[in-house]
């Protein structure tokens, strides 16, 4: 299991609410509801065995885990279907396998019947669904069905054979279930009227039923009709049973956007939930680094605006857990008080506090875990200060041209990117590795000491004991030989020395210590080799220009100071170039460049 998606369900919450799994290309392809997500997610990986051979498929594509957590179980399987519809991920096999889920489809045909079916053949009718539960497709079929007259026979209702009285009322009719359309005993105006109230149902507007019903029931009663009026009241009643209370598919809360943010002095986290036909279609979970003293509020501006945008949202309102600074004319900004408002806005935030808490239990796992590395570290070096800071350096150069040097700084097992320094050496010609590393060893800690900087605890040299033993002269100058730990690390064995040790110290091929000493060194050498590369671009390109007549060294010296790159120097217009070094040269660069 990847490394990754251990530490996700390790960090899975014991609540209701959906996980997604993504494949290595970023591709969604399953989605799943659970009453404990982290249970559920985990009897993947911890049960395989029991699985069959398309489980045991899915496991081994699993290189990332999302999740969105819910209420309660009955709103994940509404959030799980509506992004199964969504999405159709390809290991949701069952909703898009016709043979699997269930659909209910109003016929196409005279006197539309309603049925439930496991074929999905758009010419035949108007489909509803697909249904994830047998049991609440059935459930709604049978609210159609008491509160509506629609008949289920397959008989075939045509004028012709109405009018020719083929066909004789069946137990339906007696029982009052049917209102007997194959005997012409219900017009085909009023059953339509049935079926487009039955389509109110199947489509989740049951506000429209409703009110059609209350009408109904208040036109009956005020003709005297208390029979027929109690029968519609009966009918609510029914509807009103039926209607499951649910945030997510909160019928009067519809097309809305919900964004929420909550944050640390450097990181913000954000949710994002999308609200279509009264139910949530889409969910993301956002972090924003702060690079400035931004306030929640204005990042939460910039991000509303920008997650309507990349999810194409249009949906006029937006609801947030702070009031925005800026208002927009493309929707009107709620910060619910009360109610379901309210409600839906804190699940949105309970995603975001999640993100949060998972991202700080995070950070303190990892550095845990490097503190632990350090430790082992510090005792497999026999070091008398604990290695928070490790600063590493490596020279670089191409038969003897170009030659630069880095140096990279590790604080508390991390790079510390900042601290990371780049040498021109100055005082060596050719290829002299060992006067090379002399050189910065003693520039850096010269400047350290005149700066009045904090040294490192521990130093490590790329590479054998010739280059150990100049590290260690340029200390030795200084005076700070013996106050700071120092190592080489051969490239060839992996091997660890000390100053003046003829053999190496022995660590474990498997030693985390070990594996820290290699990532640092590795680092460092990625760094110079950057480092060098770029600078023999430049050499090659002061070398080119050069020999334009009218150009010399000092010109191609000033364009690389200002452009700070060969690329961005070819790039730069006629006008850019004519700024630095005047028009004439400017028109020669800009030939040389149209020759190349």
């Amino acid at each position: 299991m990847q490394e990754q998606v251990k530490e996700s369900i390790s960090s899975l919450p014991d609540s209701p609410g959906i996980y997604r799994y993504y494949n290595k290309d970023g591709e969604l392809i399953y989605v799943g509801k659970a009453k404990s997500l982290k249970k559920r997610v985990s009897s993947y990986f911890n049960k395989q065995s029991q699985y069959n051979r398309k489980t045991e498929k899915l496991v081994s594509e699993i290189k990332k885990i999302e999740f969105t957590l819910a209420n309660s179980e009955f709103d994940a399987l509404l959030l799980e279907n509506n992004f199964i519809k969504q999405y159709q991920p390809k290991y949701n096999i069952l909703l898009k396998d016709d043979k699997t889920f269930p659909y209910l489809c109003i016929l196409k045909e005279r006197f539309p019947r309603i049925i439930y079916t496991r074929k999905y053949i758009p010419k035949q009718g108007e489909y509803f669904g697909p249904y994830t539960s047998v049991v609440s497709m059935k459930s709604v079929l049978e609210l159609v069905r008491q509160l509506y007259s629609i008949r289920t026979c397959n008989l075939l209702l045509s004028q012709e054979n109405i009018v020719q009285k083929k066909f004789k009322v069946c137990l339906e009719f007696h029982i009052g279930n049917c209102k007997g359309p194959c005997e012409g005993l219900q017009n085909e105006t009023e059953y339509l009227e049935d079926i487009a109230q039955a389509r109110n149902i199947l489509k989740g507007d049951l506000s429209v039923v409703e009110d059609e019903l209350i009408h109904r029931m208040k036109t009956a009663a005020d003709g005297l009709e208390f029979e027929k009026a109690a029968l519609y009241k009966h009918k609510l009643e029914l509807l009103e049973k039926f209607q499951t209370k649910s945030m997510v598919v909160n019928r009067k809360l519809t097309n809305i956007d919900v964004v929420t943010i909550t944050g640390t002095e450097t990181e913000a986290y954000v949710n994002y939930l999308q609200i279509k036909e009264g139910a949530i279609i889409f969910s993301k979970n956002l972090e924003i680094k702060k690079k400035l003293d931004e306030t929640d509020d204005e990042i939460l501006s910039m991000v509303v605006q920008e997650v309507r945008s990349t999810y194409h949202s249009t949906n006029p309102e937006v609801y947030t857990n702070l009031a925005l600074p800026v208002k927009s004319d493309d929707f009107e900004n709620v910060v619910p008080q009360i109610g379901d408002k309210k409600k839906l806005v804190d699940l949105s935030l309970k995603n975001a506090l999640y993100q949060k808490r998972e991202k700080e239990i995070n950070k303190e796992e990892q550095k845990g875990k490097r503190n632990k590395v350090l430790h082992i570290l510090q005792d497999n070096l026999r070091l008398l200060q604990y290695p928070r800071i490790i600063e590493c350096f490596d020279n670089s150069n191409f038969q003897g041209t170009s030659p630069v040097a880095s140096m990279v700084r590790f604080v508390d097992g991390k790079p510390d990117k900042k601290g990371y320094r780049h040498f021109n050496i100055k005082t060596v010609t050719g290829p002299n590795d060992f006067a090379s590393m002399k050189e910065i060893v003693s520039r850096r800690y010269k400047r350290i000491m005149e700066e009045q900087s904090e040294y490192p605890q521990l130093i490590i040299v790329d590479g054998g004991k010739g280059q150990l033993s100049s590290a260690c002269e340029a200390l030795q100058e200084l005076g700070l030989y013996g106050k700071i730990p120092i190592i080489g690390i051969a490239k060839k064995l992996e091997e660890i020395y000390y100053p003046e040790d003829n053999l190496p110290l022995l660590i474990s091929k498997k030693s985390p210590a070990l594996l820290l000493i290699q990532r640092i060194r590795d680092e460092a050498h990625r760094f110079a080799i950057t480092f060098h590369r770029q600078k023999r671009s430049q050499n090659t390109f002061v070398t080119e220009i050069e020999q334009i007549p009218g150009i010399g060294k000092k010109t191609a010296d000033k364009l690389l100071a200002h452009f700070k790159s060969v690329k961005k120097i070819k790039e730069a217009s006629l006008e850019e170039l004519t700024e630095v070094v005047g028009e004439k040269i400017a028109q020669k660069l800009k030939a040389e460049s149209g020759k190349t």
